[in-house]
């Protein structure tokens, strides 16, 4: 597989340099199974300029190293936190650094069965053979354990209980039954590397709560959004350059634009926000995560280069932010317009100026 046309590249092909001159570079010890040792992968999140390895991720470097401590104890590791806080980006990373393969991955649903997590059967060969290795299919946590590999669990709680708890016997004794199997096929055994990294977030709770037993195999972390403006803003412009350069686009957004983005969306998902009478004002219903920033800026690009062949404008950031904030929601939709005539009205800059008179494009 090769990164040239994929919309998405995996992250240990999009960053398969970096990783393989971690490799190179690392002395450290490493856990049974795993590629690289525990600080040549916070290196590989976090960044070493020493060996040109950029930053993919703004998070503590105490959390960072927490989450690999679990991982190489052998316990599972939970990542909670508000959507669009790159917990499923940070779990990409961490199985590509690892295990060298982000693609073990269930993703969660009402309609997830055992089988898609597990195995299911070649009905053709089950019919004319009967259960037999052959006739198996292997669903990625049968993969993850035969292989030595990590497996990410993405919306775990949005699985049904009784598919959550088929990870006990995984998690707890390392081993996964085949009853339709006889012999030494009727065990799996995991190898040395396999691990579960799961991802929940807190606007799904309790959609379908995790059963006590499952909670006391994970290690729950937290992932906060960024608090820093600046590096929230350095992070929306290089990830929508890159998605831009993706596109065919060699304009980058303007650093004005994006700052006008970063800040409505900070001021969106503030707790407090002041109403017309001084009051505090609901937040707003949408997702006013960085992850949906730099979406908003992606489509700014795309919308000012494909329709006029410019940089975007304030007036296109009007044009694409309403999208990703109202939705279907009218409540979301009055506080929008609200915030452009309570807090955008009062900033001072020709971008800001741009920005409120181009308010009547909202939806």
């Amino acid at each position: 597989m090769t990164e040239h046309h994929l919309q998405r590249p995996p992250a240990e092909i999009s960053h398969a340099e970096e990783l393989a001159r971690l490799r190179e570079h690392d002395r450290d010890p490493r856990p049974p199974g795993w590629l690289l040792s525990l600080n040549a992968v916070r290196r590989f999140i976090l960044g070493d300029d020493a060996l040109g390895i950029s930053r993919k991720m703004v998070a503590p470097v105490a959390a960072i190293e927490r989450m690999l401590v679990t991982l190489a104890t052998g316990r599972g590791l939970m990542l909670v936190g508000e959507p669009g806080t790159a917990k499923s980006m940070l779990s990409e990373l961490l199985a590509a650094a690892i295990s060298g393969d982000s693609g073990l991955t269930i993703q969660g649903g009402a309609s997830i069965t055992e089988d898609q997590i597990k195995y299911s059967w070649n009905y053709a060969l089950l019919i004319n053979e009967g259960p037999s290795p052959r006739a198996l299919v292997p669903a990625p946590l049968y993969r993850g354990m035969q292989q030595g590999k990590l497996v990410r669990f993405e919306e775990m709680t949005r699985a049904p209980l009784e598919v959550q708890d088929c990870l006990l016997g995984m998690l707890s004794d390392r081993v996964m039954t085949v009853p339709e199997l006889s012999g030494e096929h009727a065990m799996l055994f995991a190898r040395a590397g396999f691990n579960i990294i799961a991802t929940a977030n807190t606007r799904d709770r309790g959609v379908n709560e995790m059963s006590a037993a499952l909670k006391r195999r994970f290690d729950f972390e937290t992932v906060f959004p960024i608090m820093d403006f600046q590096q929230e803003l350095e992070l929306v412009a290089s990830k929508s350059a890159t998605l831009l350069a993706q596109s065919g686009i060699s304009e980058r957004v303007p650093e004005p634009v994006l700052e006008l983005l970063v800040t409505t969306f900070r001021d969106l998902r503030a707790s407090l926000q002041q109403g017309t009478g001084g009051g505090e004002m609901d937040k707003l219903n949408a997702v006013m995560s960085t992850a949906e920033a730099v979406n908003v800026a992606h489509a700014v690009g795309v919308r000012a280069w494909f329709l006029a062949q410019r940089s975007g404008t304030p007036a296109d950031l009007v044009e694409c932010i309403g999208g990703t904030v109202v939705k279907d929601n009218e409540d979301d939709r009055n506080k929008l317009q609200r915030y452009f005539e309570q807090k955008v009205a009062r900033r001072e800059g020709e971008h800001w100026k741009a920005y409120y008179e181009a308010r009547h494009r909202l939806p």
